[in-house]
């Protein structure tokens, strides 16, 4: 029989903490808990979970400081919780390492819906040559991409571009991340340079932008691939 999948909640409310622990159980998951940023710390190294869901506002040390913590050693899959609106919080935590951000208060389908994703995602993180992400595969030597199995003429930074969002599909790519990973730290901050190759792949893919059915904008945060 395979193991539920081990979620652990981060969060100092206690009402919180029962509210998600009741709905991760009924939707097939192990959920544990940690009330504080180093509780949290720990059971990432001792409980070894497969995902985490993470409050920004804890008591002892601040939800960006427990993810940069954690990714010094591994990758698993961080989703923040939080009641924070701001894009500047939006951006920080998925800048400091986090996977997603969903705000409170938050739809029960929604959330399950993205830690699914993010499970998926992390599980398929391997060395293999072909990903297979919202109706394209990728293969990364030949690189070539097809649609519906269909191929589609993509220029290298194109597909530079589709590579980094499919080895992170269903999870939000930051501006910051995708320059830096495609062209560079010095182009970092030119997200105008960004929006011009996504509209140039959403055009090659077929994609709608007022309906978009694989490239979904996250306004002033980043992109995401549709799983």
């Amino acid at each position: 029989m395979q193991a539920r999948p081990r979620l652990l909640i981060v969060d100092d409310e206690e009402q919180i903490r029962l509210f998600l622990r009741i709905t991760l159980n009924a939707a097939g998951y192990d959920p544990i808990e940690a009330s504080t940023g180093r509780e949290a710390i720990e059971a990432c190294t001792g409980k070894k979970p497969d995902l985490v869901l993470l409050d920004l506002g804890l008591p002892d040390i601040s939800g960006i400081d427990v993810i940069r913590a954690v990714r010094v050693w591994t990758q698993l899959p961080i989703i923040v919780l939080s009641v924070r609106s701001d894009e500047s919080d939006k951006v920080a935590a998925l800048d400091a390492g986090a996977n997603d951000y969903v705000q409170k208060p938050f739809g029960t389908a929604e959330l399950l819906a993205r830690i699914r994703a993010s499970l998926r995602a992390h599980s398929g993180e391997t060395a293999d040559p072909v990903i297979e992400a919202g109706g394209l595969r990728i293969d990364i030597p030949a690189h070539e991409v097809r649609r519906d199995g269909q191929l589609v003429k993509l220029s290298p930074k194109e597909f530079d571009l589709l590579l980094v969002l499919a080895r992170a599909a269903g999870r939000v790519c930051t501006h910051r991340h995708l320059l830096e990973s495609v062209w560079g730290k010095l182009h970092r901050d030119d997200v105008q340079y960004l929006r011009v190759y996504v509209g140039q792949l959403r055009e090659k893919l077929g994609d709608n932008e007022g309906v978009p059915k694989h490239i979904v904008n996250e306004p002033g945060i980043g992109y995401r691939l549709v799983v």
